[in-house]
């Protein structure tokens, strides 16, 4: 084992590692728990390098009834997974410390958010009217001309006033 960087605490029977047992492997990995004829058997956790562990009952090396968690405390559910799923991209922390959800609310700095007028879009500045291509700010106040690049920007990529969020996706 020292030959490959491995490092190995723990009962020893046969020459081989069983019992109880820490095994250190070089990528920062480490595993603790039972341990049969030289492999993981038994309950078990294999502590990865960025935080995460993976809990499992093993037999003969092999995991089952296994649960992953990730560094943040946030447990993989395979069934009733719904953390990251399209509709709610908050990280765990982030739902822990109650920042809100994405919906309406997500889509400005402001709270709440600006009303786009009718046909326009929200460039961040003001509200952008593509039939007069006349950036005003939230006030309604002449901002400036966009040009033919900030006008396909603005389109490509801002909040149009007639854009709907469908408020019945579920959220966690």
């Amino acid at each position: 084992m020292e030959l490959a960087g491995d490092r190995y605490l723990g009962g020893v029977r046969r020459g081989r590692m069983e019992g109880f047992g820490r095994y250190f492997m070089p990528p920062g990995s480490e595993y603790r728990g039972e341990l049969w004829d030289g492999m993981f058997h038994g309950k078990g956790i294999l502590l990865l390098p960025n935080g995460g562990g993976y809990r499992a009952l093993w037999n003969r090396g092999v995991p089952s009834q296994a649960k992953y968690t990730f560094a943040d405390g946030l447990e993989y559910d395979e069934e009733k997974w719904r953390y990251c799923d399209g509709y709610d991209r908050r990280f765990y922390t982030e739902i822990c410390t109650g920042f809100k959800p994405p919906g309406i609310a997500q889509l400005t700095n402001l709270d709440p958010p600006k009303i786009i007028p009718e046909g326009c879009y929200d460039c961040g500045d003001g509200f952008y009217n593509p039939e007069t291509r006349v950036v005003v700010d939230y006030q309604h106040k002449f901002l400036r001309n966009a040009d033919d690049e900030e006008h396909e920007w603005i389109i490509r990529n801002c909040r149009k006033a007639w854009d709907i969020i469908d408020e019945d996706k579920p959220n966690p």
